[in-house]
Order: structure tokens, then sequence, then C-alpha cells
């Protein structure tokens, strides 16, 4: 990342750590702004580093209270400590809109089980008091998914990463509509 800023902002930068040296510059003609650098980080250090050294993170299969609880002030306190602004915090989950919640969570459960074996995104269900992917996804119809997107604003979380998922025909559609028109409102 401390090489990686630089470069992207059109800045010559000079590295030498343990594993590489980098001396190197990189402009990309006509880019209107530096990119915002998004790092992937469940765990203290490193939402430490991305806070320090990043515009945010993304988590996956982090639900609503270990956001609250955890990723968002972590980061945060990070950022501030470093003198950078409030990070983004993008809440990757499987989303689906739909009027039968319990087969809907059967079935991601069944299908994203990897994710609860998987030791950092284990850590995060677990800190949630949650058995599986199927326990924290966004499931429901409409009104029960704006009070879930809410949490998700009340925790502080700046952006959704939406897997949307079809366990029916035109449930895909009806998901991406329903969450289209919730972010223009």
């Amino acid at each position: 990342l401390e090489v990686l800023q630089p470069l992207l902002a059109g800045e010559s930068t000079s590295h030498a750590g343990a594993q590489y040296r980098v001396n190197a510059t990189f402009k990309v003609h006509d880019a209107p702004s530096k990119p915002p650098v998004i790092v992937a980080a469940l765990g203290p250090r490193m939402l430490n580093i991305a806070g320090r050294l990043a515009e945010g993170t993304i988590t996956w299969m982090t639900g609503a209270k270990t956001l609250a609880n955890h990723i968002v002030p972590t980061i945060t306190q990070a950022a501030a400590a470093a003198g950078r602004p409030t990070p983004r915090v993008v809440a990757g989950l499987p989303v689906v809109l739909t009027d039968k919640p319990d087969a809907a969570r059967a079935t991601i459960a069944e299908q994203l089980a990897l994710y609860g074996q998987l030791p950092s995104y284990k850590a995060m269900l677990e800190r949630e008091g949650a058995s599986g992917p199927g326990d924290i996804a966004l499931v429901g119809d409409e009104a029960t998914l704006l009070k879930e997107l809410q949490s998700l604003r009340d925790a502080g979380v700046t952006d959704l990463n939406a897997a949307v998922m079809e366990l029916e025909p035109g449930q895909f559609d009806r998901t991406l509509e329903f969450l289209a028109s919730e972010m223009q409102a």
C-alpha cells in the first residue's frame, strides 16, 4: 500500500523493504483522479493497516452487529490516528428478495457452507452469533430488506456489495430492481 498509493496518485515512489525494492513512476494519461484503494480486511491488524493506508475496507460474510462493534470502530480509529478521513466500509452479503425466507436461508446455507468453515469468515460469523452464511444473508420481503439495509447503514456501512442470488426464476431481476430503487431513494 505504501508503494501503490503514491503510484495511483501519479507520483514517484521509492521503497526498500525486507521483501522487495521499488523505484517507480506510474502515470495514467487523462485519469480524472486517483482511484480509492479498498482493502479486504476483517481482523484487527488488517483493519488497522487499511485505516492507516487505504480509503476503506470491504468485508464478506460479516453481519451488521459485527460491522458496528468491530469492523467500523477498528478501521475508523486507525484512520483517525493516521489523520485520514473516515474510511469507506463496503459490506458484501448475499441478498434475496423473497416471500420464502426460510427456504432461501436454507439454500444459502447449503450453497455457501464453505464460508462457515474458512477461519477468517468463521470468526466473523461467530462474532455475529451466526451458525452460517444463511443466518446473516439479507433475505425477505421488501419491508424486511429495508430494515436490514437500514441496520447496515446504522452500523456505519457506506457501500453494499450485494451478491444477489437467484433461488427461483425471476428472483435475481426482482431483487436487483428493488436494490436499484432503494439506492435511488
